[in-house]
């Protein structure tokens, strides 16, 4: 885990990003701090004019419209600092969160699966949040902390240089109580921080378990687990509160003692006649504005604490190993399917000593449709995950028409390839919506006739808006078989030239299972596929079958053939339209 002083050092460091806001924003405070001290100047001056010199309204007069143009300056000022520390709030939180994702989409699906999406959700909504009021407010309050202060300081001293000294001696205390106070508010932060992970990743687990959970009856005890989980990050937000609300009165107690002091010493000399009126007056109003920027600071001081626990995630994503694909050439793609080619691939997950894929030589001819069969856990996802890019290969060798895919740029790769998994992803939106992931350009005749080939357009035309229908999130309103042809619809738009299909395993009814593998079979046509089959009637049908197990390939063949060998294939094709789960 990232130490609290790594964390700070990459806040730091992204301070960069919103220099100019920031340092506009300080720039804006100290000009208002300039014109408060003018305003307090003016306003001392015509108080000791009218009460002691008795000025009549005409000579003060003058005075009077300045301190008003005073006042509606410093509220102009204060509305274009405002407006320069949300710039600067906005900005860093769009950036961070725009790299963030960034980052996660190349740190690949095994890094992903790893981490609780409690977690990740948590970090890009609720901790760049978190990183607002850090470089909004923290960084222009220090800076203004000091700037301001010492041209207070700057004024003061030559007016009364004995309440100078009592202001220079006093303000030190409030940073180093407040420095002192704030190591242990850092500390409950960082365990608040991660509570709040561990209550966000459990309680998603329970909204998208809820179903099992009512079937088993198990409602009751995740609630009381919820309410424990709850509970504790309730009280570790009290002992942040707690720290808080103690520094605010540290803070509070210190300024209001030194301004008691300050006002003590004035009111005396001013009964011994040792400083006149309007000096002492504007004094006493300075001292207040002395400390008010150290107060500030010390009330945004959680800030930076509350910025530090959630950067702690950011850092550990930041921090994560990269898929790297280093690739650049984008030459090797013709208007035709690609051939891949397999040699000694092989891959182990991390943290596990058992390899996925031990030596996979395979040679899929341009064209060709290959089907992969095999029990659970033989490989055959991760070789999907393979030819997607989605995983790099640890050993062996991958080629996509002769050239390494480690040679190749990428996302170049990745625009020759559809995919359809077994679980398709329907994103919160409309039918149309979805279709246009595949080719955002597509009109309505090029939507239609995608769904007309993968058996899709009757159930869509008889929705209630056609295209237009709100599918739900995940697709919740159609069934799986629906959402399947979908996603087949949308790798028909996106005119792939290689598909790579895990077909949905559950049952279907016969007339489902007819349209999906009709729809599969046109998907085919002129285009590669690899399809991890489930079914007979799927691989019936495909040039060559692959079957795998424990990470290898371990026949070859067409169906009959297959059946006629009596070995791996026949057994999981015995007794069962269904091949493997």
């Amino acid at each position: 885990m990232p130490q609290p002083n790594t964390s700070a050092a990459w806040l730091k460091r992204e301070s960069d990003i919103v220099r100019r806001p920031v340092s506009r924003a300080i720039a804006i405070e100290s000009a208002g701090g300039v014109l408060m001290i003018a305003q307090a100047a003016v306003l001392a001056h015509v108080a000791d004019a009218a009460i002691f010199d008795g000025a009549a309204l005409t000579a003060i007069l003058p005075w009077l419209v300045g301190l008003f143009l005073l006042i509606g300056l410093r509220a102009i000022l204060s509305y274009a600092g405002e407006q320069a520390r949300f710039a600067a709030g906005a900005t860093i939180k769009a950036v961070v969160r725009e790299r963030l994702l960034r980052t996660i989409e190349r740190l690949g699906v095994v890094w992903q699966r790893r981490m609780p999406s409690g977690d990740l959700v948590e970090t890009l909504t609720e901790g760049v949040e978190k990183l607002e009021a850090y470089y909004g407010r923290y960084l222009s309050q220090t800076a203004v902390a000091v700037l301001l202060p010492l041209a207070i300081l700057a004024v003061i001293m030559p007016i009364d240089w004995l309440s100078g000294l009592v202001l220079l001696a006093t303000a030190p205390l409030i940073p180093v109580f407040m420095i002192f106070i704030g190591k242990g508010a850092e500390k409950l932060n960082q365990r608040q921080w991660r509570r709040m992970g561990v209550l966000s990743g459990h309680f998603l687990d329970a909204l998208q378990g809820l179903t099992t959970l009512r079937i088993f009856n198990l409602g009751a005890r995740e609630a009381r687990l919820i309410e424990r989980l709850s509970d504790d990050y309730r009280r570790s937000t009290m002992a942040v509160l707690r720290v808080a609300f103690l520094s605010s009165l540290v803070l509070e107690f210190l300024a209001t003692v030194s301004i008691a002091l300050v006002a003590v010493l004035i009111g005396f000399r001013l009964m011994w006649g040792q400083i006149g009126f309007e000096a002492g007056f504007l004094v006493l109003l300075l001292a207040p504005e002395f400390y008010l920027p150290l107060r500030n600071m010390g009330s945004v001081y959680h800030a930076r604490m509350e910025a530090i626990a959630a950067a702690e995630r950011m850092v550990e994503i930041f921090d994560a190993p990269a898929l790297e694909w280093p690739g650049t050439r984008r030459d090797v793609f013709a208007d035709a399917p690609p051939r891949v080619t397999l040699a000694a691939l092989g891959y182990t997950y991390p943290g596990s000593d058992r390899p996925a894929l031990a030596g996979i030589d395979l040679d899929i001819a341009a064209g060709e449709t290959i089907a992969v069969v095999g029990a659970s856990g033989a490989g055959k996802s991760t070789l999907a995950l393979a030819l997607l890019g989605l995983i790099r290969a640890d050993r062996g060798d991958l080629r996509i028409n002769g050239a390494p895919l480690e040679t190749i740029a990428i996302e170049r790769w990745r625009e020759q390839l559809a995919w359809v998994p077994q679980q398709p992803r329907l994103f919160h939106g409309s039918v149309r919506d979805n279709l246009l992931l595949g080719d955002a350009a597509a009109n309505d005749d090029a939507l239609w006739s995608a769904l007309d080939r993968a058996q899709a357009r009757d159930f869509v035309a008889a929705l209630p808006r056609g295209l237009d229908t709100p599918v739900g999130e995940r697709g919740q309103r159609l069934s799986g078989g629906q959402v399947q042809r979908l996603a087949i619809a949308r790798a028909f738009v996106r005119n792939a030239r290689f598909v790579v299909v895990d077909e949905i395993s559950a049952h279907l009814d016969a007339e489902n299972e007819r349209r999906l593998v009709t729809a599969l079979e046109a998907l085919a046509q002129g285009r590669g596929m690899l399809l991890i089959a489930h079914r007979l009637a799927s691989v019936a049908h495909a040039d060559r079958i692959v079957v795998m197990d424990g990470g290898r390939i371990v026949e070859q063949g067409r169906h009959e053939q297959l059946l006629a060998h009596g070995g791996v294939y026949a057994r999981l094709a015995s007794d069962s339209r269904t091949i493997a789960a």
